[in-house]
């Protein structure tokens, strides 16, 4: 499968010539003559690798990797920027602040441009490929001695690496590999997918006490979908080998494990038969219910999600989900507050047809 490149650039000869050479070599490229038309056309071409002018009128390359890297599935893309022969170290060091993985400097030669982007590509892959072998290496080398005599899974989580995610940040992206599964200690992670137009589909909520990303740690594949935190978050993450040799000493570890996971694609046969047929009353309602037991409530016995990423778990629009809160709320069904919602009559909403 060919791989795909976008080129944002202001100058015509230059998006022309680059478009040309990039074609010859055997990459499906789009091109984008500013960085707003580029930024759009990223969002529903899903490029490989993003190559951008660093000098452009309206919006410069800055502003345009500052937002596509807060794009969930443009997150991980290399970044590469274009670079007149004037710039300068501070420009070069504030691409560098903002995440930007190389620099092209103009007029640069066909090999050279193809050089960078090669390289930038087999990096990404390599990375893939190699992720589940190193995870193996550094985990059995420094854990192997403490497993040996752990009695309960309490004990061996305080020997743990704690991990910590700001909030909005990526834990992982489609396509990453992993050989570890994820236990939350504390805060609060979403899991999603984005769809050929660019839009969020949320596949799951989950928090203290609760595992995810565990498909791609079962099959040994890349995940399929994107997570985040959604509050400060912090992880653990436990890998096959710890697995293993956990449940040497703790059998009734194993049922847990294969409960979880049995209970996940129950949920997830629920969710596609809801999404499928279910009104929007009723995906609102079940979505409302579920995460009332899904430990999302605060001290308050409040549900603490914003009407975004609940309107996205429910596929369907903010508007819409608006209309029907405020419709459930005239019904004394629940109670809204400016960052919660309360559930009042749970039976009632369970009935919702």
């Amino acid at each position: 499968m060919k791989k795909k490149v976008l080129l944002i650039e202001d100058d015509k000869i230059i998006r022309k010539t680059t478009f040309r050479i990039l074609e010859l070599a055997n990459y499906r490229v789009k091109t984008a003559e500013n960085g707003f038309l580029g930024i759009q056309l990223a969002k529903s071409f899903f490029p490989d690798i993003l190559i951008c002018d660093m000098k452009m009128p309206e919006l410069d390359g800055f502003g345009v990797l500052q937002i596509v890297s807060k794009i969930p599935h443009l997150t991980c893309i290399p970044f590469v920027f274009l670079t007149e022969e004037k710039t300068t170290y501070t420009d070069l060091r504030k691409g560098m602040e903002l995440g930007a993985d190389d620099f092209l400097r103009k007029p640069f030669e066909e090999s050279e441009l193809l050089r960078v982007i090669e390289s930038r590509l087999k990096r990404v892959a390599v990375f893939k490929k190699s992720s589940e072998n190193r995870f193996n290496i550094k985990n059995t080398e420094l854990h192997k001695k403490h497993v040996e005599n752990i009695k309960n899974i309490n004990h061996f989580l305080e020997q743990k690496r704690i991990y910590n995610y700001k909030k909005e940040e990526t834990i992982y992206c489609k396509g990453n590999l992993s050989n570890h599964v994820f236990l939350i200690k504390k805060g609060e992670v979403k899991t999603y997918k984005i769809n050929n137009q660019g839009k969020e589909f949320i596949t799951g909520f989950f928090t203290k006490n609760q595992y995810f990303g565990y498909s791609s740690f079962i099959k040994g594949v890349a995940h399929f979908e994107n997570s985040k935190a959604i509050t400060a978050t912090e992880l653990y993450k436990i890998t096959k080998n710890e697995i293993l040799e956990i449940t040497e000493d703790n059998p009734s570890f194993v049922y847990e494990f294969i409960d979880l996971i049995a209970s996940n694609l129950i949920d997830i046969k629920e969710q596609l038969m809801l999404l499928a047929y279910g009104s929007v009353r009723k995906k609102t309602a079940i979505t409302l219910l579920k995460l009332a037991t899904d430990k999302f409530l605060n001290s308050e016995d409040k549900i603490t999600i914003s009407r975004s990423n609940l309107a996205k778990s429910i596929g369907i629009a903010k508007e819409t989900l608006t209309r029907t809160l405020h419709d459930f709320k005239i019904e004394k069904l629940i109670e809204i507050y400016p960052k919660s919602i309360q559930l009042i009559n749970k039976k009632k909403l369970l009935k919702i047809e």
